[in-house]
């Protein structure tokens, strides 16, 4: 299945589909968030994919639950995968492999918990034996997310708040990550098509300026400890947290330097004000702002890098052509000066639902930010997209 391809474009645009599946406490009981089930995604597959591939998309960003592939330890339940798989190939749709998207498998205990990491690595271990055809994945879906949200905000999963709490799942989801590119380049040498939070502060005056670099040295932990860099001093004290022989099973996975495209999940909300101004940020405001911090990001890590994530999210959906298009404009400069920029992708191809709450209320509101709306009727940003893929293609 899916063994076409073997390199990653010079410029992909790809779609994905949303489906997040953490653990969160809601109105005093533990529910599991299933957004593929929201969405009614697996019901619909075939004509899912096929508007996805009447655009001109032909990258698509995929997972299949975890908890669902292997619902008890070492038992590996394919069907849900033989049946992505097979109908990305009959879509004419590449898929980047997504293996772990904010939830863990009922058997495991959390993210704060060393013994998922060794379960996961024994997933991909199995999920690269039975399918030998991608070439392109995401092991872990937004590490830093994944541990900020369960760790440090004690949101979801773990439902943690503390340095100490987030430091180790931080190191533990960075560790995984790396361990699960290392399988996929030994087996087939594959390409790490990353996906992170891109969190980009502003300050609203100079007196805002500490905030902001603190904030940033935060968020770009996750980045040193996967890509080697010496983190921020302004984060010692976060680092010092991590078990040294921890950080020593980091440093011992080699540094992928090839076959490798970063990404930045980049979002109108993603654009935070530190400070207060009379008027919200525009548009090119937001824009401009991330195009300054994906400079600063490409001057300290020196990896391709692309837009794994974006929507209106934060802004009405009408604006959501006006934001594609401002973006772009964005990479095409970044480009034009020699920046490594490798592509966008649009997420989701659907609306999803209750992110607006950061699913902490899983009650089935829907979050309006899909190419097609939640009935499936294409957009006017979709026909924008398919103009792109048209472009770019």
């Amino acid at each position: 299945m899916t063994a076409k391809v073997q390199d990653f474009p010079t410029f992909a645009v790809a779609c994905g589909e949303e489906s997040s599946d953490p653990t969160v406490l809601h109105e005093g009981e533990l529910v599991r968030v299933d957004e593929l089930a929201a969405s009614d995604h697996l019901a619909r597959q075939d004509d899912d994919l096929a508007a996805v591939a009447g655009l001109g998309v032909r990258w698509w960003r995929y997972g299949m639950p975890w908890r669902l592939t292997e619902p008890a330890p070492g038992i590996y339940d394919w069907s849900l995968w033989d049946r992505a798989l097979a109908a990305c190939d009959r879509h004419g749709l590449e898929p980047i492999v997504d293996l772990c998207h904010f939830g863990l498998p009922d058997h495991l205990p959390g993210f704060c918990d060393s013994t998922w990491v060794d379960a996961f690595v024994r997933y991909v271990d199995a999920f690269l034996d039975r399918y030998p055809g991608p070439r392109c994945f995401t092991p872990v879906n937004e590490p830093g997310i994944t541990a900020q949200l369960s760790a440090e905000w004690g949101l979801w999963n773990d439902r943690r708040a503390s340095p100490a709490d987030h430091a180790h799942a931080l190191a533990l989801v960075t560790l995984a990550n790396l361990e699960a590119i290392a399988r996929v380049d030994a087996d087939r040498q594959g390409w790490w098509i990353g996906s992170e939070g891109f969190g980009v502060h502003v300050p609203a005056s100079p007196h805002d300026e500490p905030a902001v670099a603190e904030a940033r040295a935060l968020e770009q932990l996750v980045w040193d400890l996967h890509l080697g860099v010496d983190p921020d001093p302004l984060v010692a004290d976060r680092v010092a947290l991590i078990d040294p022989a921890l950080l020593g099973r980091i440093a011992a996975v080699p540094v992928r330097t090839d076959r490798v495209v970063a990404g930045h999940d980049i979002y109108p909300v993603s654009v935070q004000l530190h400070g207060e101004r009379p008027d919200p940020l525009t548009i090119d405001e937001r824009v401009d702002a991330y195009e300054a911090e994906a400079r600063r990001w490409h001057a300290r890590y020196a990896r391709p890098f692309w837009v794994s994530e974006t929507s209106n999210l934060g802004l009405p959906v009408a604006d959501g052509p006006r934001w594609l298009a401002a973006l772009v404009g964005a990479l095409d400069r970044m480009d034009r000066d020699g920046l490594p920029v490798r592509g966008i992708c649009w997420y989701s191809r659907g609306d999803q639902y209750d992110w607006h709450t950061a699913l902490t209320r899983p009650v089935g509101e829907v979050t309006e930010v899909g190419l097609f709306d939640a009935t499936r009727r294409p957009r006017p940003v979709a026909d924008a997209y398919a103009a792109l893929a048209g472009a770019r293609a």
